[in-house]
């Protein structure tokens, strides 16, 4: 198996077991599509790849929108948070302040408890190393996609029901 095939099962494996997460998050989320609010995604680093999908795919997610400083996210919206390490933890907080429910996907943190739904990254205890001793690959956004995915496809059974 090459490395980046074994690097790409420790990530997927982890969070193909992740299903309550997984489904607290599409509740949470729904949430906003149900009231016909916005599910804004605020996704930073290599998880911006999510947005690109959300918004672009042949099937976008529903009541989706990019989160930018600028947006105004009001009581009947959503925010999903994607972070590889630790860039959305000011905009948790103000939405913790704000009572704005949010899903977060980020590394174990303290934000984590601020979060209606949280599902952790998994931590890459043994990151494999290339020849010249460079990462192999550092997978946050194959993550970040794999988790969308789950999540869009529970949110569209959600709301077919």
């Amino acid at each position: 198996m090459d490395l980046s095939t074994i690097q790409l099962t420790r990530v997927f494996e982890p969070l193909s077991e992740e299903h309550e997460a997984i489904d607290s998050i599409a509740s949470v989320l729904a949430q906003a599509a149900v009231a016909e609010g916005t599910i804004f995604i605020a996704a930073f680093g290599e998880m911006k790849a999510v947005t690109a999908v959300a918004l672009y795919s042949d099937a976008p997610l529903v009541a989706a929108a990019e989160w930018s400083p600028a947006s105004i996210v009001t009581g009947i919206d959503r925010v999903f948070i994607l972070t590889p390490h630790s860039e959305g933890t000011e905009l948790a907080g103000r939405l913790s302040d704000a009572g704005i429910s949010f899903a977060l996907v980020a590394p174990p943190s303290t934000d984590s408890e601020l979060a209606e739904a949280f599902l952790a990254l998994p931590n890459e205890k043994t990151p494999l190393l290339q020849d010249d001793n460079r990462l192999a690959l550092v997978p946050h956004a194959f993550a970040g996609l794999y988790i969308y995915y789950a999540v869009k496809l529970r949110i569209d059974k959600l709301l077919a029901q």
